[in-house]
């Protein structure tokens, strides 16, 4: 059984344990994900989605083989051992493909499939529920199950092909659909028994082929609505109660939890709460590229009041002259006036600046920026201004003054909330930072 699996077995036999799962490929992220895994004593669940990585580059420009060698060596360089590193794949299948006709889009899907399982990706998300180009909208749930059954057959024979220990999976999808924000003006529906009933039947059903009975047994969790997303200025934040009916409907399968999508910038007791209702797997992402942006911020704050104008980086405006010169990750997502956008493109909640981070114009900025702050060195009452946390923790002497361990604790702090929820009463646990 592997760790993934082990946590899983643990949740459905009555702890209260789960995995977060960070999705992401920032460096920064990683490495803190790394720190806080190390604190608390946990596995690492390292996800990237089918826009990020896929066989010809995504928008990171890495493959799945390139991803892996990426993580792992930031892994052995910060000292994380590597076998308590999981690789995931999130939403995969057609999505990246969906302007094409269904034939097409399928079978970059099915080469997808192969790259992520032949890498070694343990955790496979199957995801099929978009409408391609010739396809009917909605898709039938039947189609989506039995292209997600095809997929499936395809990573069992990669998997036995390449010699690697078959992958768990992951069915249905959440709404809104990958890439998207909704607005949370309209309130926001969790998922119903029945709604999740039917799409677990037809899934075995689909499943239900001799060859992929042993893949069946391996689908370890469902993507549900369990009634938390945010927009660009607002969270939907969890209701227990408001889930109830679908938790207990958890508690009569055999095998699985829920994945739960959009999880970030839920409250602390909001995470412990959707572990305790079977969302065993909770996913972050733009919560933590958001703490990122938010701790560059504050060190370009820092380096304003230290460091000669003509030597400062500029980072924020930086940013923003990328963001406006190349608009296609934003424009389509943000609206409003000049103003609004212009707020927008630097504090959303959706964080679109995360697209724009390894742009080689903005790489120099951040260079420049901590190279800045490590040759003239924030005293800490300059920390606590813009850094409060980070600050008390250099007072308390359990955090140093460079400015990338400031950058790191600001995102591990978010990201301990993430552990400590999916961890309780897991042996090995220490106190909360």
């Amino acid at each position: 059984m592997s760790l993934l699996q082990s946590i899983i077995d643990a949740h459905r036999h009555g702890e209260a344990v789960g995995i977060c799962s960070v999705c992401c490929s920032n460096d920064q992220v990683l490495l803190a994900a790394m720190d806080v895994a190390s604190e608390y004593g946990t596995p690492l669940l390292i996800e990237a989605t089918s826009n990020q990585v896929d066989q010809f580059g995504g928008y990171t420009g890495m493959t799945p083989v390139q991803f892996r060698d990426y993580v792992l060596e930031l892994a052995r360089g910060h000292g994380f051992p590597v076998e308590r590193l999981i690789l995931g794949g999130d939403h995969l299948g057609p999505n990246a493909w969906q302007k094409l006709p269904a034939a097409k889009a399928m079978a970059h899907a099915q080469e997808l499939i192969r790259a992520y399982v032949a890498a070694g990706f343990e955790k496979i998300h199957l995801d099929c529920s978009m409408s391609c180009a010739d396809d009917p909208l909605p898709l039938p749930d039947e189609t989506v199950a039995e292209r997600s059954a095809l997929l499936a057959r395809i990573a069992e024979t990669t998997a036995a092909e390449a010699g690697l220990p078959p992958p768990v999976y992951v069915i249905g999808t959440e709404v809104p659909t990958p890439g998207g924000e909704a607005s949370l003006d309209a309130g926001l529906q969790v998922t119903t028994p029945q709604a999740a009933a039917k799409t677990l039947e037809i899934h075995r059903q689909a499943f239900s082929a001799p060859d992929l009975a042993a893949a069946w047994q391996r689908v370890i969790a469902m993507v549900v609505q369990p009634g938390v997303d945010f927009d660009h200025s607002d969270v939907h934040h969890y209701d227990p109660v408001a889930a109830a009916e679908l938790s207990r409907f958890l508690e009569a399968q055999p095998r699985i939890v829920f994945e739960a999508h959009s999880t970030d910038y839920q409250t602390e007791d909001s995470l412990h709460a959707l572990v305790r209702d079977h969302f065993a797997i909770l996913k972050v992402g733009p919560a933590a590229t958001y703490a990122w942006r938010e701790a560059l911020f504050a060190l370009a704050a820092i380096e304003d009041e230290l460091v000669p104008e003509a030597q400062r980086s500029n980072l924020v405006a930086t940013l923003e002259r990328c963001m406006l010169r190349n608009p296609k990750h934003w424009q389509q997502h943000y609206h409003g006036d000049e103003q609004q956008l212009h707020l927008l493109r630097k504090y959303a909640l959706s964080d679109r600046s995360r697209y724009y981070w390894g742009e080689p114009e903005l790489r120099a900025a951040i260079d420049t920026l901590i190279a800045n702050l490590r040759q003239h060195a924030p005293p800490k009452m300059i920390v606590s201004q813009v850094l409060p946390e980070q600050a008390r923790a250099q007072f308390e002497g359990r955090l140093q003054n460079d400015p990338l361990a400031l950058v790191r604790d600001k995102i591990a702090t978010r990201l301990a909330e993430y552990a400590r929820a999916c961890a309780r009463n897991r042996a090995g646990v220490r106190p909360g930072r």
